[in-house]
């Protein structure tokens, strides 16, 4: 029983390919790439291999039906669960436009914007020239290859243009504020107004971050308080709809609750679909396979109908992860340890020497 999964020699331009033996918890093969040839070779020179536990990726997949035709193939469970997140998460993507309209915010008002938004809503103009580009050439009937190439612009870039995944205006990023918002509501109701003063209080509570952060927050704030009624408001980012959308009602603000509300009655498809990540985790942490099939057919009629067929194409390793004892977690683990190993030589093991290192001298 074994489980396999890549890792970086160097992160974005070359990978290898860890073996890991399940039940011995023991590093067996590293080998020098990923690609489906030599994952292949590898594996038709050991017959005694019954089962396969890997991701979802379709490499080691196809790798291993060749190579081990009667092997067990075993989808990894925490892969599923993060899958189906992020399936979500593309259907509120695909959504934003019909958000925005929702809830009042289809236009931005530059002068509302503070310094840091401004420059993010700059690049959501930019990028939104960029993909009209790319949609062009794309109806031309060029392929996503030669329009990298005329364009100069990355493969992934070309797919999330595509696939309409460049909605958001403003990108959530994770602020040092987000543990101090209660004491700067509360300080803020209380009559301070001042952004440096409010810095002063939240460092005396332990605040780390700067003066900007908490002044960008209270430009942010007395902006939002002086425009007209009715106005439209900054819709958040996909990653924090997606958030408030699979959170129960009673852990959101006021704020947040209208905004789902809003969300919920304007964009049926996605109020339909927001409940089918949820019940695909809970099937896989009980092992429910016969819910499998009545769960596909739900997703396919949905906005996570991308993420059905993709359930289909693997549906055997899928339903092996519903019935079987083994997953890639202990691969995981091992993957964490080489890490470990390479950043112990400064990143400059070869593979001879990680495998000397992790396998074992002969």
């Amino acid at each position: 029983m074994i489980g396999i999964d890549d890792w970086a020699f160097r992160r974005g331009q070359r990978y290898g390919t860890l073996v890991c033996d399940l039940e011995s918890r023991r590093v067996i093969a590293l080998l020098p790439d990923r690609e489906s040839g030599t994952v292949e070779a590898w594996l038709a020179a050991h017959p005694e291999i019954t089962v396969v536990a890997r991701d979802r990726g379709g490499c080691y997949g196809e790798a291993t039906a060749r190579a081990l035709p009667k092997a067990i193939q075993v989808a990894d469970r925490w892969h599923l669960m993060e899958n189906a997140s992020a399936a979500f998460l593309n259907a509120v993507r695909k959504s934003m436009s019909a958000i925005r309209i929702a809830v009042g915010a289809a236009t931005v008002d530059p002068e509302r914007l503070t310094c840091a938004e401004r420059l993010q809503y700059d690049g959501y103009l930019r990028r939104e020239v960029t993909g009209e580009a790319i949609l062009a050439l794309s109806r031309q009937g060029m392929s996503i290859k030669k329009i990298a190439r005329t364009t100069r612009h990355s493969r992934k870039l070309m797919r999330d243009v595509l696939r309409g995944l460049t909605g958001d205006v403003f990108r959530a990023r994770q602020s040092s504020l987000d543990a101090y918002l209660p004491r700067l509501d509360a300080e803020w109701a209380a009559g301070c107004r001042n952004g440096a003063e409010l810095w002063r209080r939240l460092r005396a509570s332990g605040f780390t971050g700067s003066l900007r952060v908490v002044g960008e927050w209270a430009t942010r704030r007395r902006r939002s308080e002086r425009a007209p009624k009715g106005a439209p408001s900054k819709v958040p980012s996909s990653r924090i709809l997606s958030r408030l959308m699979t959170t129960g009602r009673d852990s959101l603000t006021k704020a947040e609750a209208v905004i789902v509300a809003t969300i919920e009655a304007e964009v049926p498809m996605l109020d339909e679909a927001r409940s089918l990540p949820s019940r695909f985790q809970a099937m896989i942490r009980e092992r429910r396979r016969l819910d499998l099939d009545h769960w596909i057919e739900a997703a396919a009629r949905s906005l996570l109908s991308s993420f059905a067929r993709g359930l289909l194409k693997d549906k055997v390793a899928v339903a092996a992860a519903l019935t079987q004892p083994w997953s890639n977690g202990q691969t995981e683990g091992q993957i964490s340890r080489l890490k470990l190993v390479k950043r112990q030589m400064f990143g400059r093991a070869k593979l001879d020497l990680l495998e000397a290192r992790l396998i074992g001298t002969p």
